[in-house]
């Protein structure tokens, strides 16, 4: 979206309303082919897994007691996650995107919905083209229903109908659009288990960045992060989620997009201006050293029900 729609990513092409859907249609279909590759060719002799990697929020209603909130949530969750996620799973786009879409590219008088289809052949070869299910994860938004004009410009963002919302009271220790809301990462994977069949996950990324540096590396609302985080895990594993490994993004500072080196995730801080680029442990370090000596939280009672 943001490299086909918006521009701000590489290759920095602003296709909007159908360039962000033509390329997720082509990710799709090529990982099905590197699927089916990998499984006639090498997985009887190196009986390894291919998945795919999946970032997502969470959307939670405003007011759960109204459908129509509710209805919004539903569409927040299933263009971001289910785009890619219900085509591998279950094989085809979600049912919710395909009306919206197509309804509003009739309002704009185009012939053809602008989220392309997949035939029923495609639809066969890219059902259960996923051993596992990676999952990146950062933050979560409330979300209502609201109605873009349909004259506007076609674009993703507008596709959906919905507005988000974050509380005041959430702690926003990076990036403005990064949140710390840890229940929301145990509903997330809990719609995974109910909506997916309760696949393999691995969460592949998570974790909170700060925009300046941290006084002395003492970064303890990562540690606080993490806790809340890998807690809400915890949970959904006691829930029956089937996951099997977590990885804490990231272990260093890195090049950040277009933030560049600005934006810091690292549990070790980067000296980006030393040619010899050093490395400094964060105090996050030593508190995810001891969650992964102890294979969880050192002191059970840091975990609540």
């Amino acid at each position: 979206e943001k490299g086909y729609e918006t521009g701000e990513h590489a290759p920095g092409l602003k296709l909007g309303g159908c360039g962000a859907y033509k390329a997720a249609h082509h990710i799709i279909k090529t990982h099905a082919k590197v699927w089916h590759s990998y499984n006639n060719t090498w997985r009887r002799e190196q009986r390894g897994m291919v998945g795919i990697s999946l970032t997502s929020g969470w959307g939670e209603p405003v007011d759960p007691h109204s459908q129509t909130d509710r209805d919004a949530a539903e569409r927040y969750i299933q263009f971001h996650l289910g785009w890619f996620a219900n085509p591998i799973y279950r094989g085809d786009y979600p049912e919710v995107m395909k009306n919206y879409v197509g309804k509003k590219s009739a309002q704009q008088g185009l012939g053809t919905s602008r989220l392309p289809t997949f035939s029923v052949q495609e639809k066969t070869y890219i059902k259960g083209t996923s051993d596992f299910l990676g999952i990146g994860h950062f933050t979560t938004r409330y979300v209502l229903q609201k109605n873009f004009p349909f004259l506007q410009v076609a674009s993703y963002h507008t596709d959906h109908d919905l507005a988000e919302l974050v509380d005041p009271n959430w702690p926003a220790p990076g990036p403005k659009w990064l949140y710390s809301v840890p229940w929301g990462f145990r509903r997330l994977l809990n719609f995974i288990k109910t909506q997916y069949g309760n696949p393999l996950i691995y969460v592949t990324e998570n974790g909170v960045s700060e925009t300046v540096q941290c006084p002395q590396l003492c970064d303890e609302w990562r540690i606080q992060y993490l806790k809340g985080y890998i807690n809400e895990i915890l949970k959904a594993l006691n829930d029956g989620v089937n996951v099997k490994g977590y990885t804490a993004w990231s272990l260093l500072d890195k090049f950040e997009w277009n933030k560049g080196f600005s934006e810091r995730f690292g549990l070790y801080h980067i000296d980006f201006k030393n040619k010899n680029k050093p490395r400094y442990p964060k105090a996050s370090v030593d508190y995810y050293k001891k969650i992964i000596s102890a294979n969880g939280f050192p002191n059970p009672r840091e975990v609540m029900a």
